[in-house]
C-alpha cells in the first residue's frame, strides 16, 4: 500500500521569534542531603564547550569568556576528549614555564601546551552520581584535591563524558562563598561556613 502525504502547513517566522537552546537548569541553593545530580552540569541537556590542542591560549581565554565558562574540553581530530584546559590553567604559571624553556611569546603557546591531558583525568560514573548526595560530590572533590570532576557513561559501547561536577557551581548552590584561591584551604573555608549555616 502506498501513502499519500501532503505538505504541512508554512508560516512565516516572528520578528521577535527566539531560539529553543539546551538547557541545563540546576536548582538554585542546595543542601548536603539533596540528590548529586542538582549540582551536575549534565551535557546531555547543555553544550559542552570545546577547545582543539592547535587554539592558542588567548583563543581559548576569549572563547571562556564569551560562553562564561572557566573550562574547556580540548577535543581532538577524531572528536575524542584530548584534555581540560581551565581558566586557572591558562592564568597560572604553565604558561610561563613554556614561555620559558621552549623561548617563545606567551601569544604563541597553545592549548596542547598547558592542559591536562586526558590520561591524567579521573571521572566518577554517572549511575554513582544519579544514586548519591550533593555531599558526596563535596566529599569526592575534596579527597581528589579537584576543582572539577568529570562524569561518564557508556554509550553504544564507548565511554562517553556525560556531566561535570564542579566545585564553584557546589559553592554557588551551598550558598557558601570562598575566597582562598588554595585548594585546601578552600575545602576548610566550606566546611566552616556549612557548619555555621
Amino acid at each position: 500500500m502506498t501513502m499519500t502525504y501532503t505538505r504541512l502547513p508554512a508560516r512565516n517566522v516572528e520578528k521577535d521569534a527566539g531560539l529553543l537552546r539546551p538547557a541545563c537548569i540546576l536548582p538554585e541553593r542546595v543542601a548536603l542531603d539533596n540528590p548529586a545530580l542538582d549540582v551536575m552540569t549534565d551535557f546531555r541537556r547543555l553544550t559542552a564547550f570545546i577547545a582543539t590542542p592547535g587554539d592558542t591560549i588567548k583563543q581559548a581565554e576569549e572563547r571562556m569568556f564569551r560562553r562564561k565558562v572557566r573550562l574547556l574540553f580540548v577535543m581532538d581530530s577524531l572528536d575524542r576528549v584530548a584534555g581540560l584546559i581551565t581558566s586557572t590553567d591558562i592564568h597560572g604559571e604553565k604558561p610561563m614555564q613554556i614561555v620559558q624553556s621552549r623561548g617563545i611569546r606567551r601569544e604563541e603557546v597553545v592549548v596542547a601546551d598547558i592542559m591536562t591531558p586526558v590520561e591524567r583525568l579521573e571521572a566518577v560514573d554517572y549511575d554513582d552520581i544519579a544514586h548519591a548526595r550533593v555531599g558526596h560530590v563535596l566529599e569526592t572533590l575534596k579527597a581528589r584535591g579537584r576543582q572539577h570532576a568529570l562524569v561518564v557513561e557508556h554509550t553504544e559501547g564507548r565511554q562517553m563524558v556525560r556531566g561535570l561536577l564542579s566545585l564553584s557551581q557546589l559553592c554557588k548552590q551551598l550558598g557558601v562563598t570562598v575566597e582562598t584561591t588554595e585548594l585546601a584551604n578552600t575545602f576548610i573555608e566550606i566546611e566552616q561556613q556549612l557548619a555555621h549555616a
